[in-house]
């Protein structure tokens, strides 16, 4: 990962207030609810608001980020709500500190990467899933750049490539059954940088 992308999420944690706030990602939060609990893996977890409802739920939980200021306000967030998280710093995605198959469900909330690398990062996560485990997914599709332009506190990457679509997903995702697989408006309000009308991606996927 460059230099600059690590410092760019490291001054937007590096601010006192969390700057997607603490509670969990709505969907998220409805699709993990029913599930069994077990073992789950949130890449680019940020600041730890998903991965702690996981852990408050029962849910083991590893994360990972790249950057320093996200994991230091995760792991305070996670003692204040009396759970733990294994939380790692990554900044090489080849490296990834996990066994096949270890994860029984794996979050990817908002995990945008720069758009030379989302493909093959949704590639190496799938080896960590176990046959039969999860996806949860939602993101921001290449329609929301007509969303930004109206609202810039909506948020998300300002770049088409580096954001979603459908066949995308289906690529990147080959061998999993959607349960449900679909593109939509939705309101956010979640902390400081996600406020408004947006275009996302949702879904939830089983592994083949």
């Amino acid at each position: 990962m460059t230099d600059p992308w690590t410092n760019r999420w490291n001054e937007r944690f590096r601010e006192p207030e969390y700057a997607y706030g603490v509670a969990p990602n709505e969907f998220l939060k409805q699709e993990l609810s029913p599930l069994a609990i077990g073992t789950i893996l949130f890449p680019a977890e940020g600041e730890g608001r998903n991965a702690v409802f996981a852990a408050r739920l029962g849910w083991a939980v590893s994360a990972f980020d790249i950057s320093v200021e996200g994991q230091e306000k995760a792991l305070r967030l996670a003692q204040e709500n009396g759970v733990t998280l294994d939380y790692q710093l990554i900044q090489d995605l080849t490296q990834l500190p996990y066994a096949a198959e270890q994860f029984d469900a794996i979050g990817l909330i908002y995990a945008h990467f720069p758009a030379s690398i989302k493909s093959a990062y949704h590639r190496a996560l799938d080896r960590f899933l176990r046959p039969g485990g999860v996806v949860i997914f939602e993101a921001f599709s290449k329609r929301h750049l007509a969303y930004q332009a109206q609202n810039e506190h909506v948020g998300g990457p300002k770049d088409e490539a580096s954001l979603f679509s459908l066949e995308e997903i289906r690529r990147d995702f080959p061998n999993y059954t959607f349960r449900e697989l679909r593109e939509e408006e939705i309101e956010l309000t979640e902390g400081r940088y996600h406020n408004g009308t947006g275009a996302v991606i949702r879904f939830v996927a089983v592994k083949a």
